[in-house]
């Protein structure tokens, strides 16, 4: 599975979390009450949307909530949200708000708008990487705080903010699986951000005495790696006898 993809699914898995904060720190949107739609809005499309709810504000405004997380630039893009859009006006009989939450450090090049003899249609483009980290980090939900790596780090301390961010999802984390899923997690969204895995390593070095490393399958692998490289022909006489002992002596 490609690091895109990997990424969109950590999305998916954490959006019951991760959203509440959006919708109201990022997008300013004060919900009274929310309804979680069905996502199967299209039948012959294969995209489906990332978030959508019916949202209903304190001042009594009702809506449909369509946000899609973006990790690169996609030409398409504008098309797809248009495409939502009426099928979920078509739907719903709502107003629809749309907003596309991109992932990455720069701004990209794709449309957000579309000026035609007879349609005017454009949507908000929201960077992570110019929101405050401080939204996500001074959450106690492990899912969230990992965005904070993401975010605008105010020219400050990397490595107090990485360290800062690892501590506090290893605090707020239930039990070492669920710590496990949250620091591979992380260690995912940090090859967005190169500048700052330079000190993710030393951080996860310097918890390495609470983190259980070899619990972690990404660690498991690399060592299965390393035994394979170091005796090559001895692991292949043996893998040929038994091909199973190599599992159960690297684990």
């Amino acid at each position: 599975m490609s690091c895109r993809n990997y990424i969109d699914k950590i999305i998916r898995e954490n959006l019951e979390v991760t959203l509440p904060i959006i919708i109201q720190e990022v997008l300013g949107i004060d919900v009274d009450s929310s309804e979680e739609l069905p996502d199967d809005i299209q039948h012959t499309k294969e995209r489906k949307p990332d978030g959508l709810k019916k949202i209903t504000t304190s001042s009594g405004e009702t809506f449909v909530l369509h946000i899609e997380f973006q990790l690169i630039n996609d030409n398409e893009m504008i098309y797809w949200m248009l495409e939502y859009r009426a099928m979920l006006m078509r739907r719903y009989k709502l107003p629809v708000k749309q907003y596309v939450i991109f992932l990455g450090e720069e701004l990209p090049p794709m449309a957000t708008s579309i000026n035609d003899e007879r349609l005017q249609y454009s949507y908000p483009l929201f960077m992570i990487s110019e929101m405050n980290y401080r939204l996500f980090l001074n959450s106690d939900n492990p899912e969230v705080k990992m965005l904070a790596l993401l975010a605008d780090l105010k020219n400050k301390d990397p490595y107090s903010i990485v360290k800062e961010a690892v501590t506090g999802i290893q605090e707020h984390s239930k039990g070492d699986l669920t710590e496990s899923r949250h620091f591979n997690q992380l260690r995912i969204f940090v090859k967005l951000r190169s500048s700052i895995q330079p000190q993710f390593e030393k951080v996860m070095q310097s918890v390495s005495l609470f983190f259980k490393e070899e619990e972690d399958f990404l660690y498991k692998k690399g060592a299965e790696k390393s035994v394979l490289k170091r005796k090559p022909k001895c692991v292949k006489s043996v893998l040929k006898r038994r091909p199973n002992c190599m599992k159960r002596s690297v684990i």
